[in-house]
């Protein structure tokens, strides 16, 4: 892979990478109780990005295997799985496909794009971090990159909750996703 100066940036040349399955990791966060934080991650995936010659017109992909969804807590993961929340029997995939990139200052990008989960899809935006190129020690450049939104899961049909009896409810509305990640060249 080829890097060229874009800007300031240090940018892999025009064409298609792939995610690097190993090397990410698709984090979310949610409210438990409203007093704490639970965190989980998405173990199955499979994305690309196609960097265009000009940066500002590149696009991505991305597909999640929901079922793949771990919080480290067997009974809670299988409730997420179940039609109170991802519906996965029916709905498998969570996906995301960019539609433009909205701007960018520096080393970080906000993209618009459509988010589908559970059969609904919603338009998005993910901040993005460009982190660089590297080579690894097997002498394959990749480059990196960090990634943040935030979402109402209701708008996506995720409207399953409990009322607490010192008041609040269970699990909070808002979801904060946490891309973490590599790509190289795709093959």
């Amino acid at each position: 892979m080829s890097t060229r100066t874009w800007e300031g940036l240090s940018i892999p040349a025009a064409g298609t990478y792939a995610i690097d399955v190993n090397h990410t990791v698709i984090g979310f966060v949610a409210k438990h109780m409203m007093v704490s934080k639970v965190r989980g991650h998405f173990e199955k995936f499979n994305g690309s990005i196609t960097i265009a010659e000009n940066p500002l017109e590149s696009s991505a992909e991305l597909t999640i295997d929901a079922s793949s969804i771990s919080t480290n807590a067997g009974d809670r993961d299988n409730h997420l799985r179940s039609g109170d929340f991802l519906d996965t029997e029916t709905h498998p995939e969570i996906t995301f496909k960019s539609t433009r990139v909205v701007g960018h200052k520096g080393d970080e990008f906000t993209v618009a794009g459509d988010l589908t989960i559970r059969g609904v899809t919603k338009e998005v935006e993910l901040t993005v971090e460009y982190g660089g190129v590297g080579t690894n020690p097997w002498g394959q450049q990749v480059w990196g990159f960090s990634i943040t939104t935030e979402f109402d899961r209701e708008q996506f049909g995720l409207t399953w909750n409990a009322a607490l009896e010192t008041g609040g409810v269970l699990v909070g509305k808002k979801i904060k996703i946490e891309i973490e990640g590599e790509a190289n060249p795709a093959a």
